[in-house]
């Protein structure tokens, strides 16, 4: 530079300094501008500063007012899309907010959710490239890799036959990690010992299922499979499975019951899902067993059974089903089978693990944010006749009313009718409203507010699965539905649901202010424009919502749909149907980030 070149009695100190400082300051900018422009930093930091939009917390007040406008109408443009990388969120299993909190009995992977002043209010958007899902059944061997371009999981798992890349599609060819060669085979294996063909066994748990190609492979059974993982390392494996067109849901199981009744299932698996059964004075067990129907199997394949330096944790998993009367059915290689008894006769005994029943006071079905209980569920606490066997066979079971029923007044009486009511409501659905329901367009079905599962039960024969969530504060009727040999969960709708974005092909509900009310009140615990962002979350591009409630409400949710990009259409109620119900029949618009977006 010029100014090194003066003499040195004609350099001013004071002047070379701030020559120097703005030079110094000049060639950083440069500098900046260069790593920014041309190197992966100014992508990482423009993404960390669109995911700190996307987490932080607006100004309530401000977001109250938008709230309003929108449900007055007066919110002219549609609600704003939310950041480019946000196309996979899920609000209650984020891990940059998750990762702070204990890890004790992986209570940081369970949901935990924030208030809805915490949550922007957005639209997610597609990830960029996305298409139209494949559709059932060729989507359970393939989709669309632009749908979720997440290689890691297929890099670190394609050895075990989970997934390839295969052009533009994930191929399935159905392994996993403890079946590499494929689930057929496995399954051909557990048949010598479980009744896995003729109706006996219908509904199963598969805990950490990967991409669920086990339950996806059980379908052709008869048998319905609800999957479950963690949001975790291997990127987005519910996200795979849902994709697919199989049942699947994310969910940890750590401090907390899983959100099931008692007695749901008849059949659980568990291939590496690495659950430290035997943990915590047998914590998880006990859980298992709650959720286990009397009768039933379950099958642990992977550590502990009979694998290198872990005697002691297969021999106390022995000790445990031992102590809970499970008869061993057989242990085959690295897979143990055992059946639970049919009845209590066996406990309270002596076991190393101090196991006890259950007092009088425990609700076995009682799942919704509710700790796990150290205590063994006794059959004698479930109304009626429960066990595997004894229980009609499916698909008889879908129409007999069972004993749990009586959960409510007159319960049988109403099980009957709501099983014509919803027979006649969607074939006016099929037939009038022309929804596609029974087409291969719609696979993948909620049912918002199912009660005992009748609009599930009147879409049997159709080629999709349906799952039904029940309310968390109104009667616990999911058992019902698990007695009929159908799927659900519990949850509550002033909180965001746990599943990924574009899950669901066909979102319905019945009766929706009923979801943000307190029961018995006319006050509102949430609003409707949250729950129907959240519905628009959880639809894929070109699904479809049918929402039925009173005129004054459907009027209220048109306006909504208008804000969510929603297409929608208002229809009278079916001619035999009493009240005064409207139903709205909307499409989500498929709609992409313009680059001005990202």
């Amino acid at each position: 530079m010029g100014h090194l070149n003066l003499p040195a009695s004609k350099r001013n100190p004071r002047q070379w300094k701030l020559l120097d400082i703005i030079s110094a300051i000049f060639f950083g900018l440069v500098l900046l501008f260069f790593l920014l422009v041309f190197t992966p930093l100014g992508d990482s930091m423009a993404a960390s500063g669109r995911q700190a939009l996307l987490l932080s917390t607006s100004d309530p007040r401000q977001r109250h007012r938008l709230v309003a406008l929108v449900e007055m109408g007066h919110h002219y443009q549609p609600i704003e899309a939310c950041p480019a990388d946000s196309v996979d969120h899920m609000p209650c299993e984020d891990p940059r907010r998750n990762s702070q909190l204990s890890r004790e009995m992986n209570f940081y992977r369970e949901r935990h959710c924030p208030l809805p002043d915490e949550m922007p209010l957005c639209l997610i958007p597609p990830p960029p490239g996305y298409k139209i899902p494949v559709q059932w059944p060729e989507s359970l061997h393939k989709i669309w890799h632009s749908n979720m371009p997440h290689n890691k999981i297929a890099d670190r798992k394609g050895h075990q036959g989970w997934m390839k890349e295969q052009g533009p599609y994930f191929i399935f060819p159905g392994g996993g990690t403890m079946f590499p060669d494929g689930a057929a085979p496995y399954i051909e294996k557990l048949s010598q010992y479980i009744p896995i063909s003729g109706g006996t066994l219908r509904t199963a748990l598969d805990m950490g299922c990967g991409v669920a190609s086990f339950g996806g492979s059980l379908l052709s059974e008869g048998i319905l499979t609800l999957s479950f993982a963690p949001r975790d390392s291997h990127k987005a494996q519910i996200q795979f499975a849902l994709e697919r067109g199989i049942p699947a849901f994310v969910l940890m199981l750590g401090t907390r019951r899983l959100p099931f009744p008692a007695f749901a299932f008849d059949f659980i698996h568990c291939s590496r899902c690495l659950i430290p059964f035997t943990a915590y004075n047998a914590t998880y067990f006990i859980e298992v067993d709650r959720l286990l129907r009397p009768g039933g199997y379950l099958v642990i394949s992977g550590p502990p059974v009979q694998w290198p330096k872990q005697d002691k944790e297969w021999a106390d998993l022995q000790a445990v089903a031992r102590g809970l009367c499970y008869e061993l059915i057989a242990v085959d290689g690295n897979t143990v089978i055992w059946k639970k008894p049919d009845g209590d006769s066996c406990l309270p005994n002596q076991n190393e693990f101090g196991l006890e029943l259950c007092d009088e006071s425990n609700d076995p079905s009682d799942a919704w944010y509710v700790k796990l209980k150290r205590c063994v569920t006794t059959t004698s606490s479930v109304n009626g006749e429960s066990a595997v066997g004894t229980i009609p066979k499916w698909p008889d079971r879908l129409t007999r009313a069972p004993s749990r029923a009586l959960v409510t007044k007159n319960g049988i009486d109403l099980f009957e009718a709501d099983t014509r009511r919803w027979a006649r409501r969607v074939a006016y659905y099929k037939n009038v409203l022309n929804v596609k329901l029974g087409s291969p367009a719609i696979r993948n079905v909620m049912d918002m507010n199912a009660f005992f599962g009748g609009f599930a039960a009147a879409l049997a024969s159709d080629p999709v699965w349906v799952m039904n969530v029940i309310p968390a504060r109104k009667p616990l009727t999911l058992g019902v539905i698990y007695d009929r040999g159908l799927i659900g969960v519990y949850h509550d709708w002033c909180e965001p649901f746990s599943t990924y974005p574009r899950s669901y092909d066909l979102i319905h509900v019945a009766g929706i202010e009923s979801l943000i009310k307190l029961p018995g009140s006319s006050k509102s615990r949430c609003n409707l424009v949250d729950l129907m962002v959240e519905i628009d979350r959880m639809l894929r591009p070109e699904g479809t919502v049918l929402i039925r409630d009173s005129p004054e409400v459907i009027d209220k949710v048109a306006r909504i749909a208008h804000a969510v990009r929603w297409s929608a259409t208002i229809y009278g109620k079916e001619p035999e149907s009493h009240g005064r119900e409207k139903i709205l029949v909307a499409t989500k618009t498929f709609w992409q980030l313009t680059s001005a977006s990202h």
